[in-house]
C-alpha cells in the first residue's frame, strides 16, 4: 500500500512540474507570429509619424511686411496682384501708397521702401544708383480717328498741339478742311494721365477747354467711330474695324513695338529695388508679379503682358 501511495504522489509531482515548465516557457517566449505582427505595427506607427513630419515641413509659410510706394498708373494692376498674393500668403502684409513714379524711385534709392513702382524708365542718374529693375507690364495707347479720315500718321508734337488747342483744323496736318473734334477721357482716367504725360500736355497749359470728355475706352471708341472729324486715344485692345489707329512717327501701334520701346506712346511698368536688401518675402512677391496668374491682371486692366 505504501508503495502504491508513493507512486501516485510521484506521478502527481511530475505532472505538476511539467505544467509549470510549459507555462514558464510560454510566458518567456511569445509566439513568432505575435512578435512579428506587433513589430510590424510598431514600424508602421513610426512611418506614419515620419510622413506627418515631412508633410508639415515641406513648404515654409511666408510672413512679413512689404512697403511699396510710387506710380499711381499701376494702381489697379498692382492692387489686384497684392490681393491675390496675400490671399495665398495670409501672414504677409503689403502696404502700397501711390506717391508718383519719381517718389517711388527716390524711396527705393534711399531705402525707405522695399519696392518702388514706376510707370516710366529710369533716368541716367537714377540708373547709376544701382537699383535692380523688373518690368512687370507695358502700357500702350493708340491714337484713333474715323476710317474716313485721310490722315494716317502723326507726331507727338502735333498731338500736343491738337490737345492743347494750337492746331484746330485737319488741313494743317494734310487732312480735310474740317475742325478737329478732340475726344479725351475723364479726369480720373489712368489712360488719360499716361497720354498727357507722354505728350507733355501739362507743359502746354493742359487740355483744350472745348474737348469732348467721355468715360471709358469704349466711349472714346464709339465717339470717334461716329464722327469723321474726331480724334481720340484708347488702349490697344480697343482697336477694331470701326476706327483707324494712326501710326505715331511712322511706328505702328501694337504690343511688339510697345515692348521694344519704338512706339512713342508706350512705357514700361517697373518695380525697382535694392537687390542686396530684398527680403525673401519681397523676392517672392516680385517673382509672383510675372507669373501667368498675375499677368492676367495686366491684361484685365488694359496693359500689355510681359510674356
Amino acid at each position: 500500500m505504501k508503495k502504491i501511495i508513493t507512486l501516485v504522489l510521484m506521478v502527481a509531482m511530475i505532472a505538476t512540474f511539467g505544467g509549470c515548465s510549459k507555462k514558464d516557457n510560454a510566458d518567456t517566449n511569445p509566439t513568432p507570429t505575435e512578435t512579428t505582427d506587433n513589430g510590424t505595427d510598431t514600424t508602421n506607427n513610426e512611418t506614419d509619424t515620419t510622413d506627418n513630419g515631412t508633410d508639415a515641413g515641406a513648404t515654409e509659410d511666408l510672413s512679413g511686411t512689404i512697403t511699396i510706394t510710387g506710380s499711381t498708373s499701376v494702381e489697379k494692376i498692382l492692387n489686384d496682384m497684392i490681393d491675390e498674393f496675400t490671399a495665398y500668403n495670409p501672414d504677409v502684409t503689403i502696404n502700397y501708397t501711390g506717391t508718383g513714379s519719381s517718389a517711388g524711385i527716390s524711396d527705393a534709392i534711399a531705402g525707405t521702401n522695399d519696392i518702388g513702382a514706376s510707370s516710366r524708365g529710369l533716368k541716367d542718374e537714377e540708373k547709376s544708383s544701382g537699383l535692380k529693375e523688373l518690368t512687370f507690364a507695358y502700357d500702350g495707347i493708340a491714337v484713333i480717328v474715323n476710317p474716313a479720315n485721310p490722315v494716317a500718321d502723326i507726331t507727338l508734337g502735333d498731338l500736343l498741339k491738337i490737345y492743347s488747342g494750337e492746331i484746330t483744323n485737319w488741313s494743317e496736318l494734310g487732312g480735310n478742311d474740317a475742325d478737329i473734334i478732340v475726344v479725351s477721357r475723364e479726369g480720373a482716367s489712368g489712360t488719360r494721365g499716361a497720354f498727357e504725360e507722354l505728350i507733355k500736355l501739362e507743359d502746354a497749359g493742359g487740355l483744350i477747354e472745348d474737348a469732348t470728355v467721355v468715360e471709358g475706352n469704349g466711349n472714346v471708341q464709339t465717339t470717334v467711330a461716329g464722327n469723321a472729324n474726331a480724334v481720340g486715344y484708347v488702349s490697344f485692345s480697343f482697336i477694331d474695324e470701326t476706327v483707324k489707329a494712326l501710326t505715331v512717327e511712322g511706328v505702328v501701334a501694337n504690343a511688339d513695338n510697345a515692348k521694344a520701346g519704338t512706339y512713342s506712346l508706350s512705357r514700361p511698368f517697373l518695380f525697382v529695388y535694392q537687390e542686396g536688401k530684398a527680403t525673401p518675402v519681397t523676392k517672392a512677391f516680385l517673382e509672383f508679379t510675372t507669373s501667368e496668374e498675375a499677368q492676367e491682371f495686366v491684361a484685365e486692366h488694359g496693359g500689355i503682358r510681359v510674356d
